[in-house]
């Protein structure tokens, strides 16, 4: 008698069992798909109007928000759900005032949140960009934010207005038309009992960064130091305190920095040396190499008049954000013009850099050095460099004139200070002044 051995139908068994495993798994797929939607993301468009910080003199823009919210469809009460505001457009372009360094531009804005709850929900954006030329078009980081769900229902996401920060200045962008919903999350019941998620908070800076902030009083201004022609060739000025005004695209920033003039007699000329005493700071972007030039029109006084121009290297080496930077000792040559008690004192402070220029111009000024000179001939007698101004005799006090600069009818918007002792502008970048290490 033959026996056969029965053979099953070809991948009958093993085929059940894997469509029985592929049901179980669609069916945890539903499951999971009940607890938590995928992401959907939604475009929308609106007019925007952005202004400008204060002082800048640009008018306001009016341009198209094009942004893109990332949300999951479905959620349940007491989820805390991770939403994403990428923009496709800004409003409005970098101004034609300055190239914006590379990771200087950061976005924060809000997300109106309506439907079974209500809540403005706070957005950030890291700073982070690509190098954006002047006129370029902006190109924000995409912003995020936790939402906590607190109400079963429909949930609508609604882009609001929003701010970009540039190197410490804040363009602020307002819709100007009803804006349509970027989303909706379908909330379920639940049990409210979901493992928080700390909300994000913007880190951007304060819109008062720029603002100056004096390092103290200003000391009393010490007697100059006077020269003697008895040989001797090195002379040490003092240290005075000299009040600045400078124009930045925040408007108009005040600040007192300790300055000290020496001086080398080299036959009938000096080697002057114009010495910042207290102007260390932290740059708040990159900064390249020989980008940072400053100069100044050194004041002169007593028997002489007219000015002494003197000017500083530009920094040697690229300068990171956050690294210190100050302002470099400035050298030049004064040749007397006069015969007696020559005096000189700090003047208009001029500075480059990234293709912007300021001048900063004394509120009052004082004699660091006084000199002891013979007249020479072709000296500074009556003025050969700027526009100094004319100072008294002895320690007294007058205001400066501002230096020719060459700049454009947009030089108050081309403006960078730097100026110890406080906060202001490289044409827009906030330079905050502590004590601390040189460079440059």
């Amino acid at each position: 008698m033959s026996m056969r051995r029965r053979v099953p139908p070809a991948g009958g068994p093993r085929r059940a069992g894997a469509a029985g495993a592929a049901l179980v798994l669609a069916g945890a797929g539903l499951v999971l798909g009940l607890a938590a939607g995928p992401a959907q993301a939604a475009e929308v468009s609106f007019a925007t109007r952005c202004v400008p910080p204060a002082g800048v003199g640009l008018d306001p823009v009016d341009g198209t928000t094009k942004v893109e919210i990332t949300a999951p469809a479905g959620a349940k009460v007491g989820d805390e759900v991770d939403v994403v505001w990428k923009f496709t457009q800004a409003a409005s372009k970098n101004p034609n005032i300055i190239d914006l360094p590379a990771n200087s531009v950061q976005p924060t804005g809000t997300l109106k949140v309506t439907g079974a709850q209500s809540t403005d929900l706070a957005m950030t954006g890291p700073r982070e960009n690509p190098a954006i030329p002047k006129g370029g078009d902006m190109v924000l980081s995409d912003m995020k934010g936790t939402l906590k769900l607190t109400a079963a229902g429909k949930v609508t996401l609604t882009p609001g207005a929003y701010t970009v920060n540039a190197m410490g200045t804040n363009t602020v962008c307002t819709p100007t038309q009803t804006v349509p919903a970027a989303g909706t999350v379908q909330v379920a019941e639940g049990n409210g009992s979901s493992t928080p998620t700390p909300t994000q908070t913007p880190t951007s800076e304060p819109t008062d960064s720029a603002t100056p902030t004096p390092t103290g009083t200003p000391s009393p201004t010490p007697s100059p130091t006077t020269s003697s022609d008895d040989g001797q060739t090195d002379f040490t000025g003092k240290a005075v305190d000299i009040p600045y005004t400078c124009q930045s695209p925040l408007g108009e920033k005040k600040a007192t920095s300790s300055i000290q003039i020496n001086a080398k007699k080299n036959g009938g000329s000096y080697g002057i040396t114009v010495q910042f005493k207290n102007s260390p700071m932290d740059s708040p972007a990159d900064i390249p190499a020989d980008s940072v030039k400053p100069s100044m029109q050194v004041t002169l006084g007593g028997a002489d008049t007219g000015s002494v121009a003197v000017e500083g290297p530009t920094n040697s080496g690229p300068i990171k954000s956050g690294d210190p930077i100050e302002i470099p000792d400035m050298t030049g040559t004064y040749k007397p013009g006069a015969t007696g008690e020559s005096t000189l004192s700090p003047g208009v402070l001029t500075i480059e850099a990234l293709g912007t220029t300021t001048t900063c111009k004394p509120d009052s000024t004082a004699v660091s050095l006084t000199l002891t000179t013979e007249e020479q001939e072709g000296g500074a007698s009556g003025g050969s460099s700027g526009s100094g101004g004319t100072s008294g005799t002895g320690g007294s006090s007058t205001s400066g004139g501002l230096a020719a600069t060459g700049a454009d009818d947009h030089a108050a918007l081309k403006a960078l200070g730097l100026v110890a002792g406080t906060a202001v502008l490289l044409g827009g970048a906030v330079f905050t002044f502590m004590p601390g290490r040189r460079r440059l």
